[in-house]
């Protein structure tokens, strides 16, 4: 508690799949709660969540939205997630700020298998969560049919809470089944308290009695109750409930609208009756015991009129603006609503607020008195692999320092984001989860911080080596006014295994060269390895020096560097030079129903499938490894997505370079002249 007298604030996080219906979920609960006067809509563009001119322009939710309310004296923080799986590191750090997650599921069954990786992260970090099935004045399915579905792609059994009251097809209220009371629903209003209706008793009686039979798995002297025909108390059948879902072991499940505003006070009343407390998330978490201010960063983001802001969620102590925590001052204190900042003098446990201009806090941190501490034990998400890349340049090259600039803070927000040099084909890659997310932020680049930028599909790593060996003899001789330059060697050119890389081997006797130049030829005859007679880097080439020639004035470095690279752009095309491409091993796990599908994937694009097996952890999914070309690589993830309702994923590394020879390597040695004529 912040004092004697106030409680610790609470926070929530929504996720679920797109379209789901989260930011409008997010919306009810702010209206019912009274933070706002006036529920907003995404498709008209005024919701409190969704604020950003991307998540505008594309009635999506793009990054964790923030907001705050009270709800019967309590304060609450929520954090709406993005929906699309790309998006997903956006929602695992948010995730490790909150007490408990409310899982958005939409009310068909055949979506249930979007929801998989939400709840395997989730039970990974026994992140407490409850279920609410929205959409449900659309639903067309039988609550057991959903119900049944989405048990499927969770671990923890699902732990009904209400049911139905229909008329009709339509779903027109609920009956608790704690407290065996009956609502009926009212379009953005509190719901009406009715008669059980007779239709609905024995469905009623059935449901009750297979949710206590679930929370018996977990507590004895409810069992012994059940054997002995005795009805529990409400008041232990709530604290069952409460102490199952602290624990991870079952989820709840509710249902209703966020649309019609139908549900959401029950929902509202189970987060606070039955959702733990932030005293309980900080041991899950490992915020380490002690005194004084604990909190932990969850998120950075850079704004143009603030600066840098570290998202923050305080588990012990207070913060207050102005605050000199280590070397740096807290220059601003913020509670986030949508796009609104509202300035805060002060915050205390369990608030989720954004602190100024902090420079050196990075997501993961335990901030304490002493400054920040990246290495405290925090619980803390892996970041996952980048599975699709784009080249990108600036459209005006005077921007090149600029974009350097801007993306880094972009890969601060969105550590999935990676930016690299390409080596081989000396071209900027951004890397990320995906076709949207690299979008999203090439969007980011123009709106916020005005860099405009070129992206194109990165050229293939391709090298060239070579199949037979030669000799060559080459002479460099100019004469100009004053010293000349000269140089003669001899050299032999020798292919070598595969991943050797490069040999250069000294043979000559008597001073012919003399040692002061070795060096130098060997510097010429590596320069031209960057780009061969078929246009890329050479590897797997052994170059020995036999002989040569020198001149006591005109021979220099310079003259011996130049003729060691004539020698070998004279001799590489007489060694039967031949491309090849870059072949990685890549790990494709998706659910079992789809790998029949991602065999022929891999078959289409020229892979080779080495085998299968159960993805450890993953019930009913498969990991399929196979060896897939580089420039079959580069788009597989978008495919990948579409075969599998958008769930699918691949996990790489380079195994190894395999000769490419026909119609296709004419093909790409044609394109790569062509591109440099």
């Amino acid at each position: 508690m912040t004092s004697g007298s106030v409680p610790s604030a609470r926070c929530a996080a929504l996720v679920g799949p797109y379209t789901s219906g989260k930011t409008t979920l997010l919306e009810a609960i702010l209206h019912q709660a009274g933070a706002i006067h006036r529920k907003g809509s995404v498709i008209d563009g005024n919701s409190v969540g969704d604020s950003s001119p991307e998540a505008r322009a594309r009635q999506v939710t793009t990054e964790p939205n923030f907001a705050h309310c009270e709800y019967l004296g309590e304060r609450w923080s929520f954090i709406d997630c993005p929906g699309s799986i790309e998006l997903m590191q956006d929602s695992h750090s948010a995730l490790m700020g909150v007490d408990i997650a409310i899982v958005v599921a939409p009310p068909e069954p055949e979506r249930s298998l979007t929801l998989a990786p939400i709840f395997k992260f989730l039970d990974d970090y026994q992140i407490p969560h409850v279920l609410f099935v929205n959409k449900m004045d659309k639903a067309a399915a039988r609550v057991r049919d959903m119900l049944e579905a989405l048990q499927a792609v969770s671990s923890r059994p699902l732990v009904l809470r209400q049911v139905p009251i229909r008329d009709g097809e339509q779903v027109t209220g609920f009956v608790d089944l704690v407290s065996e009371r009956a609502w009926r629903y009212n379009i953005n209003k509190q719901s009406e308290l009715i008669e059980m209706p007779e239709q609905v008793k024995d469905r009623e009686t059935a449901a009750r009695q297979e949710m206590l039979e679930s929370l018996a798995d977990f507590d004895d002297g409810l069992l012994e109750q059940l054997l002995e025909d005795k009805v529990p108390p409400s008041d232990d059948i709530y604290e069952q409930l409460g102490k199952d879902l602290a624990g991870d072991l079952i989820v709840p499940v509710l249902f209703g609208s966020a649309e019609l505003g139908q549900g959401i006070t029950r929902l509202l009343k189970a987060l606070r009756h039955e959702g733990p407390d932030p005293a309980a998330t900080a041991a899950r978490l490992g915020v380490p015991a002690g005194e004084g201010l604990a909190a932990s960063v969850i998120r950075s983001i850079h704004q143009s009129h603030t600066g840098k802001m570290s998202i923050a969620r305080i588990w012990r102590g207070a913060i207050k603006d102005g605050d000199t925590l280590g070397d740096e001052r807290v220059s601003g204190l913020y509670r986030l609503m949508g796009g609104e900042n509202q300035k805060a003098e002060r915050a205390g446990v369990g608030d989720l607020v954004a602190l100024g201009r902090m420079e050196s806090l990075a997501a993961g941190d335990l901030l304490t008195e002493q400054g920040r501490n990246p290495d405290a034990g925090l619980i803390w998400p892996e970041t996952p692999r980048p599975v699709f890349a784009l080249a990108v340049s600036p459209h005006n090259r005077q921007d090149e320092v600029k974009l350097t600039a801007s993306i880094g803070k972009l890969v601060e927000e969105d550590p999935s984001l990676v930016l690299e040099h390409n080596a081989d084909t000396h071209q900027m890659l951004l890397r990320g989860q995906g076709d949207i997310h690299l979008k999203l932020a090439i969007e980011r680049l123009k709106n916020r911080y005005n860099v405009e930028v070129d992206a194109e599909r990165p050229q293939t790593s391709y090298k060239e080596t070579i199949r037979k060996a030669t000799k060559q003899h080459s002479r460099f001789k100019r004469q100009t006014g004053g010293h000349g330059q000269f140089g003669d060697v001899h050299i032999e050119i020798q292919p070598l295994p595969r991943g050797e890389g490069f040999q250069f081997v000294d043979k000559v006797v008597g001073g012919s060269v003399p040692r002061q130049y070795i060096g130098a030829v060997e510097h010429g005859t590596k320069e031209y390895l960057d780009r061969g007679p078929l246009g890329f880097p050479v590897v797997d080439v052994a170059v020995t020096l036999v002989d040569g020639q020198h001149h006591s004035v005109d021979s220099s470095d310079q003259a011996f560097k130049t003729v060691g690279r004539m020698a070998m752009a004279e001799g590489m095309p007489n060694c039967a030079p031949v491309l090849l491409e870059p072949i990685y091993e890549v790990t494709i796990s998706v659910p079992n129903e789809f790998t029949n599908k991602v065999h022929s994937l891999v078959s289409t694009r020229r892979g080779q499938i080495l085998g299968f097996e159960m993805r450890a952890g993953w019930k009913g999914w498969d990991d399929l490894k196979c060896h897939l070309p580089e420039a079959e690589l580069q788009d597989l993830i978008i495919e990948l997505r579409s075969l599998t309702v958008g769930v699918g994923s691949f996990d790489w590394r380079f195994d190894h370079l395999q000769e490419l020879t026909g119609r296709l390597a004419d093909q790409v040695i044609s394109e790569r002249r062509g591109g440099e004529a």
